[in-house]
């Protein structure tokens, strides 16, 4: 997949960097972002959660939402392209956390080169596999009462798994969701 650009790394990963300042070094190699490999069907997910914020940066191959990973050339493309966009605009119908948390919806920046969407990581047009990434900002009034986000990335008809790894205050942990099991459960 796409590297994420400066700004969003920066934007996304404020609480995770907090977290993975203070864990073990063992715990902190593994949540730290690999090179992911471009797979169809799957898409990867990291949830920072800090005291006041739940961050949520996700990254997936084009085709898991609009079915073709390059700029759209017929009208029907154009509108499966306009319609992803526009339904991973609305972030907190593809990521409802916890209501106990009280979050809102404080930004969402998405980014994709073969869409022309945000600003993209140059390399990704030379990659030959296009991607979208998002971050999505939520304030809340109590982030660590969250004990749950259900995913709504499965709306899109080619998503077949997410790969989510979470760092909060629970601690720091992976897991995978399907389209038979979308929430993510915010603890071990």
């Amino acid at each position: 997949m796409s590297k994420f650009s400066r700004g969003r790394v920066l934007a996304g990963a404020s609480a995770l960097a907090v977290a993975f300042a203070f864990a073990p070094p063992a715990a902190n190699a593994q949540l730290q972002p690999a090179a992911h490999a471009h797979v169809h069907g799957i898409a990867s997910l990291e949830v920072g959660i800090d005291a006041t914020s739940i961050t949520l940066t996700m990254s997936s191959p084009l085709d898991n939402l609009i079915g073709f990973e390059h700029p759209p050339h017929t009208d029907a493309e154009r509108k499966a392209a306009e319609a992803a966009v526009a339904t991973l605009r609305q972030g907190a119908k593809v990521f409802a956390i916890d209501p106990s948390a009280g979050c809102t919806l404080k930004a969402v920046e998405l980014s994709s080169a073969a869409l022309g969407v945000g600003h993209p990581d140059p390399s990704e047009a030379q990659a030959g596999h296009a991607d979208i990434d998002g971050t999505y900002e939520f304030a809340c009034a109590a982030s660590q009462k969250a004990k749950f986000v259900d995913v709504g990335l499965f709306q899109f008809a080619h998503m077949q798994k997410v790969a989510a790894q979470v760092a909060g205050p629970q601690g720091q942990f992976q897991r995978e969701l399907t389209p038979g099991a979308r929430r993510l459960v915010l603890s071990h």
